[in-house]
């Protein structure tokens, strides 16, 4: 079923948008983008501007028939609580308005991004058959950058040593995810998505592939990591297994709702038929948030310069893996390099040891402590403990 929002959905609830009730559209058309001839019902530039579950808020037939239809959209874009209202003008005219709730912003539909979250064009981009990529190879050239083009099932990624948190001059921290290290690559109309390993993930994540595939580029390959998000926003790596197991087309169709995968990107490695690895880190990086749409499965990785302690501090704060620094004019090299340092987050707490078990094999005196923790005052069991010991 389809509603047509002439002025655009608002997150606030102060506008009532109308919503007129149009005819139904196939779901392959949630997945167009191009042009509509003039002449024909909806001419113009189509973007695929956001999309999501839509779950509907007590039953939606009677919501229809009473012309109050409640439910909650969990997209790229828009979240939370919205309501359709019939108006008395037309069978056919609805108000759309946003409940109250955490997802409410000021500014209307200005407020949220107007770009496609496959191609990062905006629907009047579309309709001017605008290409991004001739300004991008034009500025490639300015930068002497070699005209050769990087396989991204060849290439080689870049790895970090371990180090601790420190704030210095020249260098850029990152959020480190705990996901699946990928090159997403494209050349001319086939799009990879190969793990550090070297296997190839394309079909296990076809929503990644999909917005590599809409980019207006020809040829490029992205570095980043594939990531799964608890309820709270935080990666969460046996959700991310737990997709990654799947085999069936179905099953992971199926799981793209329900366990949606988002691809943050911090690197790239070539673009146009142009190897960028020389180039310094904060030039790429600069490269890299001007081809990726501002929101959607495929997101850039944020920065910060010179203050890697006060980012680590908001990790630990956040629960996250931890925090990456970088040299801000290190080339991209394959293999580990000192340019690059991970910093993991310390999880320590204090458990009671309730017993253990027989060693195996060459292990001497026991295999593994087991361990409890208080819950008021009753000992609950919070697992074992079998590796670090001398």
């Amino acid at each position: 079923m389809s509603w047509a929002v002439p002025k655009g959905p608002s997150p606030n609830p102060a506008d009532k948008r109308l919503a007129v009730h149009v005819e139904d559209h196939p779901l392959e058309y949630a997945a167009f983008e191009g042009v509509i001839p003039e002449g024909n019902y909806g001419a113009g530039g189509v973007i695929v501007w956001d999309r999501g579950n839509w779950l509907p808020i007590g039953d939606p037939a009677e919501g229809l028939e009473k012309g109050k239809l409640l439910f909650e959209l969990r997209g790229y874009k828009l979240r939370g609580r919205w309501t359709l209202v019939k108006t008395r003008k037309s069978p056919q005219d609805w108000l759309l308005i946003k409940e109250t709730d955490s997802h409410v912003l000021d500014g209307g539909t200005e407020a949220l991004s107007p770009d496609s979250i496959l191609s990062g064009l905006t629907a009047q981009q579309i309709k001017a058959r605008h290409d991004p990529a001739k300004r991008i190879v034009g500025r490639l050239k300015r930068l002497k950058v070699p005209a050769k083009a990087v396989s991204s099932t060849r290439a080689k990624v870049m790895l970090a040593h371990p180090g601790k948190p420190f704030t210095k001059t020249g260098w850029i921290f990152e959020v480190k995810f705990d996901g699946y290290r990928l090159l997403a690559g494209r050349a001319s109309s086939v799009v990879t998505l190969y793990s550090r390993a070297g296997n190839d993930l394309t079909a296990k994540f076809p929503e990644i592939a999909d917005v590599v595939a809409a980019l207006p580029f020809n040829q490029l390959v992205i570095d980043g990591e594939a990531v799964v998000h608890d309820e709270e926003g935080r990666p969460n790596f046996g959700r991310l297994q737990k997709r990654g197991r799947l085999t069936r087309r179905q099953d992971i169709e199926r799981a793209t709702v329900d366990l949606p995968v988002t691809f943050y990107a911090f690197d790239v490695l070539g673009l146009e038929g142009h190897d960028l690895r020389a180039l310094p880190l904060i030039k790429r990086k600069e490269l890299l948030r001007g081809i990726l749409p501002s929101v959607g499965p495929i997101r850039y990785s944020e920065h910060v310069k010179t203050h890697g302690d006060a980012l680590y501090r908001q990790a630990q704060h956040l629960k996250l893996e931890g925090i990456l620094a970088k040299r801000a004019d290190a080339a991209y090299r394959a293999g580990r390099s000192r340019d690059w340092i991970k910093i993991t987050l310390d999880k320590t707490d204090d458990f009671v040891i309730v017993g253990y078990t027989d060693p195996k094999g060459t292990q001497p005196e026991f295999g593994a402590l087991l361990l409890a923790q208080y819950e008021n005052d009753t000992l609950v069991y919070a697992g074992r403990a079998g590796t670090g010991f001398t």
